[in-house]
């Protein structure tokens, strides 16, 4: 599961190069609460078209802001238009690129790409406290993706994927697409999070304990407490490794490196694209940076100022409902899965849980499943019968093609620097008892995935408690957001909270939603895509709850 020796972080490489700062910044005072509520509104059909519109005009909203007591009252005064955005800007300097397309893809083994895909890789020197208060830095691994057509002169949007999959990967993914739309407009820019992808890794984990958590103890006399206790060596591993520095992987300093590649370019804003759980840094970097944004769009989500247990909830949500389109288009192939693929995919959950699908856990298996669906490459559309034979295959006792799935989903998205970086995030990870709770409950109301993800909260249960970052308090700037109705990674309960905030802040969110199934959404969708070629353009806005066809 580890790098390679000679690319990890030794323990005595970090100890002594920099302290963890003082304090961390309190939460704004706020004059009132204002909670965000979304309305659940049917979907209707949208007739297949080809491009991105706007829908009958009897489309629903897709979130709807509730003022609550405690809000500011409305007084009836107009509200005077926020100023323009921004124009984003070419790089004045910039990093020593070199080409890297062939080394990116087969790691990522998401095909050749488009006809002459570029991608380049850089590594970018951030200051691990940028207060000064420490010395020492962090290399933080940076990848660039564009085509021929891709004007030379065009300003980069930076993408962040969070701790969801290395940024890099996901840029690959969408590279690699068969939509050109957004890169043939500009370049994009990819910044791994610290201890994720390219940049330096952190390997602190002891492997015995790392198989524990990866199978959520399966096998033990009493599961929920073996992950509670593997949760605590690793912790107690990786703080060692990391110390006194475990709490800088947060979003706050995840932000931080995104403007020190601002300060590399010489640029007055960067154009941020965040996906899953990097719209938390996208969202960090505009309330530490207001004046340095010049675009953001939010895509697909995760939710913000909600506990674990409610985000873990959503991001299941989005995973049942990703396996039943995924089921369906399976169905319509007459995939090895059979009649009702669903169906089959619970079984092989029951078996895996029973110990009945060999050395494959239960947790490893639908791992790989979420990990599948949740891919970001560009045509996982037509990789259905991939997966459909990797599970029939398990069932008849031929176990090599989803092992190999496994291991390539959980080196993606369940390395060590996640699992830092995923609990640091993390506010109210539930303890063992509410979790043995959730586990039943979930087990009966979501087949698949519910059991396990409520069991692999427990991963995170040790990890030092860290204080939820404060949302911006100024964002004069439209928002493009967008989300999935079955997205696999983090569901998409988590606008309405996304949109309260852009909101409160001053901003002015629009949600265009893609009828599909996967994550991000850009990497997916032509609709999306030009919706965000136009944004980057010139800043206008879709119409909030504009639809695109799956």
């Amino acid at each position: 599961m580890g790098p390679s020796a000679a690319g990890r972080v030794k323990p005595g490489k970090l100890s002594g190069m920099y302290s963890l700062r003082a304090a961390r910044a309190c939460l704004r005072s706020l004059r009132g609460l204002r909670s965000w509520v979304a309305v659940a509104v049917l979907l209707v059909a949208v007739a297949t078209t080809a491009g991105c519109g706007a829908g009958p005009s009897d489309r629903p909203v897709v979130a709807v802001e509730r003022i609550e007591p405690g809000s500011p009252v409305e007084t009836g005064e107009s509200t005077p238009p926020p100023p323009p955005a921004p124009d984003l800007q070419v790089p004045k300097t910039d990093l020593p690129w070199r080409d890297c397309t062939s080394e990116s893809l087969a790691t990522t083994g998401y095909g050749p790409g488009p006809a002459g895909l570029v991608l380049e890789c850089a590594e970018l020197s951030a200051p691990i406290d940028s207060s000064g208060s420490s010395l020492g830095t962090f290399t933080i691994g940076v990848s660039r993706a564009r085509l021929p057509q891709t004007p030379a002169d065009a300003p980069p949007l930076v993408l962040t994927s969070g701790s969801n999959r290395a940024s890099t990967d996901t840029l690959a993914g969408l590279a690699s697409g068969p939509f050109g739309s957004l890169l043939s407009s500009r370049p994009i820019v990819a910044l791994d999070r610290r201890g994720i992808g390219t940049s330096t890794p952190i390997d602190c984990i002891p492997a015995d304990v790392r198989t524990e958590l990866q199978n959520n103890g399966q096998g033990a006399p009493d599961e929920p407490v073996a992950i509670a206790e593997a949760s605590q060596s690793a912790t107690v591993a990786c703080k060692d490794f990391l110390q006194p520095h475990e709490l800088a992987f947060d979003t706050d300093h995840a932000a931080d490196d995104l403007e020190q590649l601002r300060l590399v370019w010489q640029v007055d804003t960067l154009g941020l694209l965040g996906t899953g759980n990097g719209t938390k840094v996208a969202l960090s970097y505009a309330q530490r940076y207001p004046q340095h944004v010049g675009r953001m769009i939010l895509d697909a989500p995760e939710a913000v100022g909600l506990d674990a247990t409610t985000i873990t909830e959503q991001q299941v949500q989005g995973a049942e409902a990703a396996l039943t389109a995924f089921a369906k288009r399976c169905t319509g192939l007459n995939c090895s899965l059979g009649p009702d693929p669903y169906a089959a995919v619970t079984d092989l959950v029951r078996k895996a849980d029973a110990g009945d699908l060999g050395p494959i856990s239960a947790n490893a298996l639908v791992t790989a499943v979420t990990g599948f669906l949740g891919s970001p490459r560009g045509d996982q559309i037509n990789r259905v019968p991939e997966l459909a034979d990797a599970l029939s295959a398990a069932g008849r006792g031929d176990y090599a093609a989803l092992s190999a799935l496994i291991e390539r989903e959980q080196g993606a998205t369940a390395n060590d620097g996640e699992f830092v970086s995923r609990c640091t995030d993390g506010q109210q990870w539930p303890p063992v008892e509410k979790v043995r709770t959730l586990a039943e409950e979930w087990r009966k109301k979501y087949p698949v995935f519910g059991e396990q993800a409520a069991l692999a909260m427990l991963s995170c249960s040790a990890w030092p408690t860290a204080d939820a970052p404060p949302l911006p308090a100024s964002l004069d700037i439209p928002v493009l957001v967008t989300r999935a109705i079955a997205d696999p990674v983090v569901g998409a309960g988590g606008v309405s909270s996304v949109t309260g905030a852009v909101t409160n802040a001053g901003g002015e969110p629009s949600v265009i939603e893609w009828r599909g199934y996967g994550h991000p959404v850009s990497a997916h969708s032509g609709c999306v895509q030009q919706a965000i070629v136009d944004y980057a353009a010139t800043a206008n806005l879709p119409s909030n709850g504009t639809a695109c066809p799956a």
